[in-house]
């Protein structure tokens, strides 16, 4: 806001510059980087949601663990309609996501089986009352963001990633930070240029600006660590 009002006051003398520091800044909140472990902890639980016989366990299984291995947001996969999961050519069509874009996510063959299970679940539940959404509740209704999280801090409880009445903790988000920091990883392993290939993880998370992408350079010690190690590597391998 600050620097905004200093441009405006070049074209209206009038205009009121706030001091610098009158606001506080923008804080993020730490990305929390899931094990395998964890992963599967939670994903075990959702299986044990009640009702035994209904879809509800079944949905969040898959919700939660298509978010894990894509990176989409949890508004794109409650979001998605059944129409957008082209599982036969292995990829979700995104629309209108976060700043009006729309984007297309390819899917590993693995994912597009298990999005296969969860559909037949969801017909042999619900048969002609499955609405236009591939996530559905138990009525077939729209999934809601505010269940949403219910369930996951219910699930994260009884794993233990979180105490009774934690207010802060591990988020369904922190799955998307989870995917582009091992994605970043991985590329360092292999050898690859990150700094080149980070148009590309940014294209896929859908982010607005390249520059949103490189914080995950900076949330994890270990992929840091990899970086400091590649302008040694490279001098090293110099004759």
């Amino acid at each position: 806001m600050c620097a905004a009002s200093r441009h405006l006051a070049n074209i209206n003398p009038e205009t009121e510059v706030p001091p610098v520091g009158i606001l506080p800044p923008l804080k993020r909140a730490k990305p929390y980087v899931y094990s395998e472990v964890e992963i599967d902890a939670l994903l075990t639980a959702a299986l044990a949601l009640p009702p035994a016989n209904g879809l509800r366990r079944w949905t969040y299984y898959y919700l939660f663990g298509l978010i894990a291995v894509t990176g989409i947001r949890l508004s794109e996969a409650i979001g998605l309609c059944r129409d957008g999961a082209d599982l036969d050519e292995g990829v979700l069509t995104i629309r209108q996501s976060k700043f009006g874009k729309s984007r297309l996510v390819p899917l590993h063959a693995t994912t597009c089986a298990a999005l296969r299970s969860y559909a037949q679940r969801r017909e042999a539940h619900l048969g002609s009352d499955c609405g236009s959404h591939f996530f559905v509740a138990e009525r077939g209704g729209r999934l809601l963001h505010q269940y949403v999280h219910r369930a996951f801090w219910r699930l994260s409880r009884e794993i233990g990633l979180r105490c009774a009445g934690d207010r802060t903790g591990p988020r369904v988000h922190d799955f998307r930070h989870r995917f582009a920091i091992r994605t970043l990883f991985g590329w360092h392993r292999e050898g690859f240029d990150v700094e080149q290939r980070l148009p590309m993880l940014s294209t896929y998370l859908g982010h607005a600006c390249v520059r949103d992408t490189y914080r995950y350079l900076s949330a994890c010690p270990e992929l840091m660590e990899a970086a400091a190690r590649r302008p040694d590597q490279r001098w090293e391998a110099k004759p």
